[in-house]
């Protein structure tokens, strides 16, 4: 091998080992990321659903549950909380819904994905049944009411007196041709 193959041999596999390794941490974000939420307390990620134990509640306190409703960009829904704010008792069911319209021409599936705030309160929030746990499919203009059965754990720290719940709703709606067009505006009492 000559003396001018050598470094160009040397950077060659420098190069793919830098291809290797950046391709392998691709896979690793993920992952990383989820350990990092989980120990910082970051992005509010819900952990605690389906059925739960009768709670006794506490009616000498009292936590103020607020609720936010997003539309990624994409997404052309109307899409609202029944209610923007609840005062609950910790170790109290409540039930509350969310009210999504679809005022395109065509079938279209949402997802919401929640986040809590203060990102502390939400291994407290128990989420019995909640519209986020499944796609939602609505047909060209139609409303629907989503329900959310919800209970805020007896242990949440003395120190938060509110808790926001944020849905982020999004189209994930099979591609299949040109964007859905946006109907008639429908009467806005309704949504």
């Amino acid at each position: 091998m000559s003396q001018q193959q050598q470094p160009n041999r040397t950077l060659i596999i420098r190069l793919i080992a830098g291809a290797v390794l950046m391709f392998g941490f691709g896979f690793l974000l993920v992952p990383l990321y989820d350990v990092f939420c989980q120990v910082t307390g970051l992005n509010g990620k819900v952990l605690n659903t389906g059925p739960v134990q009768d709670v006794n509640a506490d009616p000498q306190r009292r936590v103020r549950v607020q609720f936010i409703a997003v539309n990624n960009e994409s997404m052309p829904w109307r899409f609202r909380p029944e209610q923007s704010q609840l005062t609950v008792y910790p170790g109290q069911m409540k039930q509350t819904a969310f009210i999504a319209m679809n005022p395109t021409s065509s079938t279209m599936i949402g997802q919401a994905v929640p986040s809590v705030a203060p990102s502390e309160a939400a291994e407290f929030l128990h989420k019995v049944n909640c519209f986020c746990f499944e796609q939602q499919p609505l047909d060209a203009g139609e409303q629907r009411a989503m329900p959310l059965v919800f209970v805020i754990d007896a242990a949440l720290p003395e120190h938060i007196k509110t808790v926001t719940l944020s849905y982020t709703l999004f189209d994930i709606t099979p591609d299949t041709g040109p964007v859905a067009a946006v109907t008639e505006e429908p009467e806005r009492r309704n949504l």
